[in-house]
């Protein structure tokens, strides 16, 4: 059984270069910070090759300490074992609360079931082409996605809004509201939104309303324009129509 962590949680956080995107680190980073402190971030790469030149500036401002791992042979992927190794060896020491895994690559399925087995958290971080598997076997999976920011924009990083109508017209996302609804609401059928979005969030562990360009649970729920919505003793709470 894994546990819920504590502001001061001791955190590792590992990147897999080849699987990765310089430019979404920072707010990786800050979403990190809102899980724990990172007290070990690392990332794997074979640093001798070009295509991973982009993130010589970013692990210098972000403090982040560059694991080389040599490819031995064409076709194998040696800074996955690599990151794999150094995960379990961190495990053991039995000093960490949880474990991000920044990668796109299923080959870190097996690897994130085994930490949760230990009782540590893990949180997947990866783009949206990530194979299901990986995604399921973390305890919540973010897309980097959203964490892309404008050019010459080092505040908020860049979301489209959906509009109303594809919204209401994806089944997927009015059934986990639905679903919530029923499971946490009272007898008149209100439900707190902060209830909501946790029950959502246990259902689906990548469910984010940064994914349907909104900041917000709020400001999704106002968009997709199908619930009542009221303020009550200052908590929002919401009503299917």
């Amino acid at each position: 059984m894994t546990k819920e962590l504590e502001n001061n949680a001791s955190l590792a956080v590992l990147i897999d270069a080849d699987n990765a995107n310089p430019l979404t680190i920072a707010g990786l980073l800050a979403e990190v910070a809102k899980l724990g402190i990172a007290s070990v971030k690392r990332i794997y790469g074979d640093w001798t090759l070009p295509n991973l030149g982009a993130w010589k500036n970013v692990l210098l401002e972000h403090s982040i300490q560059p694991i080389q791992q040599f490819r031995y042979t064409t076709g194998k992927n040696a800074t996955d074992s690599a990151m794999i190794i150094d995960a379990m060896d961190l495990l053991y020491t039995k000093t960490f609360s949880g474990f991000c895994l920044t990668s796109s690559d299923s080959d870190f399925t097996r690897l994130a079931s085994r930490i949760r087995e230990s009782g540590c958290k893990v949180f997947g971080f990866g783009e949206k082409k990530t194979p299901k598997p990986f995604v399921a076997a973390c305890d919540r999976f973010i897309y980097t996605e959203v964490f892309i920011k404008k050019e010459n924009d080092s505040t908020k990083p860049t979301l489209k809004p959906k509009p109303q109508k594809e919204l209401q017209n994806d089944n997927n996302l009015l059934s986990l509201f639905n679903g919530a609804i029923e499971a946490t609401s009272d007898e008149e059928g209100w439900a707190q939104l902060g209830t909501v979005g946790s029950y959502i969030s246990k259902t689906a562990n990548d469910f984010d309303p940064r994914t349907y360009g909104y900041f917000k649970l709020s400001g999704l729920v106002k968009a997709i324009g199908l619930y009542k919505i009221e303020r009550k003793e200052n908590s929002i709470y919401i009503q299917a129509h």
